[in-house]
């Protein structure tokens, strides 16, 4: 809506986690230290704790610690922490690629196949890394889980590492005296604050050069404002500076000044309940202003229509919006229609418990098939051009939402069995990186692939890497290969995993395996949207 305006090549206020914005604070860089000394020297198998407020940047901290973790690290990176202690074990034994078909709903089973495979790991001279954010909706039980994992070691060193990321509650929790043996265990500790008023004015002017801005459209003051309004949390200036933008644009303000952060605060904060004319109303009062110059440039209609519709009662326009919100709010009364409707662009007519498992979205929901949950940014989707599932927040309860088209303004979803185009930002403002995503997948590609595995599984890597890198098949007579995972392969696919700010381990697992697929010509694609001018 504003980018043209501002001189601005795409959206600077994205609250999804893009590692081309990452701004670190002298705090940032001081988390981040910890959470690296705790992984790699100071850790000894032990927790790894990051606190922080909401939106200050935990998980952008995360995503750079998975870019820096040392070499040989094996990583289950836990999004969902609402679960009991035995899907805990389950869920962090499939993230790391174990076959758990006959330990499922068994403590003891699930607990020795990890305790087989963490020795393994520490004989291959490999380090293994829990992660689990949102750490503060744990249960008692299922942290003294976590902390019995911690019993996993060899003579001389622990096999597992952990890291907690949560907001303030955590530090709460773990204070409570049932859990003062894995407080015990805690070897690095930090809670992340928000920006000082000086480092927010650093942060809007290093997100809106990254957007392609070539000066600053907020004033001294705004600026100020901005920081009081947000209490300097990264995720809240990005709302209310994307909003003062709106409001800017409105107006046909090169400026920004504090009147209009303000209001966009009152907007983003309050629902607009504090100020009777928010920028909405500028934004209505500009589309009524160009009606207006329309209608008296127009031809007139012939008098009797025009009394006809003097009489007319007038029907309020719905905003696209207000659409949307209304969409999301029924949203969950539609999840099987929308899961059903994405597995149809698979010619896979899923019903009764296919359905359940669809929805479940963990790894083979059908023969040749996988289904993954991952999170990342829109511009990786975008990069991917597959449709997905978004789970979008609602409330309390998260939504079933069907992506199936992007652009650098733009997003085409199906919400509620009804097609809406709205801002990429509306979105980000319900989204919080996660999405489901549906891959084909032969039946011989096993769950993990690295440096030293060989068969057809490595085979179809090399294929699909060179389509990423080429967007075209290999000549038959490219076959220098020989047919196992070598030191070049691994090089290569570090390189495309940078590239679609995956972590770049080297190793096709599951969330590369389904990257890799994209780029092949069969299956669903996203739809180009029609860019829209004035």
């Amino acid at each position: 809506m504003y980018l043209d305006f501002y001189g601005l090549s795409q959206p600077p206020f994205s609250i999804t986690p893009d590692p081309r914005f990452v701004f670190l604070s002298e705090r940032h860089r001081d988390g981040l230290a910890h959470l690296l000394y705790g992984v790699g020297q100071g850790g000894s198998g032990g927790f790894v704790q990051l606190t922080g407020e909401v939106g200050t940047g935990k998980t952008t901290l995360c995503r750079l610690l998975l870019d820096q973790l040392p070499e040989k690290t094996r990583v289950a990176l836990l999004l969902n922490p609402l679960l009991s202690p035995i899907e805990l074990l389950e869920t962090i034994s499939e993230e790391l690629g174990l076959d758990i078909a006959g330990s499922r709903g068994s403590i003891k089973a699930l607990t020795d196949q990890l305790n087989a495979f963490l020795l393994k790991a520490h004989a291959d001279g490999e380090r293994v890394v829990v992660i689990i954010d949102e750490a503060q909706n744990l249960s008692v039980q299922s942290l003294e889980q976590v902390r019995l994992l911690t019993n996993l070691e060899t003579p001389t060193q622990k096999l597992l590492q952990i890291i907690l990321l949560g907001q303030p509650e955590l530090r709460s929790l773990l204070d409570r005296p049932e859990l003062r043996q894995l407080s015990q265990r805690i070897t690095a500790r930090y809670h992340l604050t928000p920006l000082e008023a000086n480092e927010t004015e650093t942060y809007i002017r290093h997100r809106l050069h990254v957007a392609g801005s070539e000066r600053l459209p907020f004033t001294r003051l705004a600026l100020r404002a901005l920081h009081k309004r947000s209490g300097g949390v990264p995720r809240v200036i990005n709302v209310i500076a994307d909003r003062a933008m709106v409001a800017g644009y409105a107006r046909t303000l090169d400026s920004i000044n504090e009147r209009i952060v303000e209001e966009a605060a009152d907007e983003a904060l309050h629902g607009g309940q504090r100020r009777r004319r928010s920028w909405r109303y500028f934004v209505a009062a500009a589309a009524a202003i160009t009606a207006l110059v329309i209608a008296i440039s127009w031809p007139r209609a012939p008098e009797p229509a025009a009394a006809a519709m003097a009489g007319a009662p007038v029907v309020p326009e719905v905003s696209a919006e207000q659409r949307w919100q209304s969409l999301l709010a029924d949203a969950h009364l539609h999840e099987d229609s929308t899961w059903q409707r994405y597995a149809a662009m698979f010619n896979w007519p899923v019903s009764g418990e296919a359905l359940k498992d669809l929805r479940e979205c963990a790894g083979i929901v059908a023969p040749g098939l996988n289904c993954l949950r991952a999170q990342g940014p829109l511009n990786r989707l975008a990069a991917l051009q597959r449709p997905v599932v978004l789970r979008l927040r609602i409330g309390e309860q998260f939504v079933s939402t069907l992506l199936q088209g992007i652009d650098e303004q733009n997003a085409r979803l199906e919400v509620a069995g009804q097609r809406i185009e709205v801002p990429r930002s509306l979105v980000e403002l319900n989204w919080l990186g996660d999405y489901r995503v549906l891959w084909r997948a032969p039946s011989y590609l096993p769950g993990t692939l690295q440096r030293g595995d060989s068969g057809p599984g490595v085979e179809w890597v090399r294929v699909h890497l060179a389509l990423a890198e080429t967007q075209q098949l290999l000549s038959p007579d490219e076959s220098a290969f020989d047919g196992s995972f070598d030191a070049e392969l691994e090089r290569r696919l570090r390189r495309l995993q940078l590239r679609l700010g995956l972590v770049a381990d080297g190793i096709a697992g599951p969330e590369t395996q389904m990257a890799l697929s994209a780029y092949a010509s069969e299956g669903p694609r996203l739809e180009r949207l029609e860019s829209k001018r004035g």
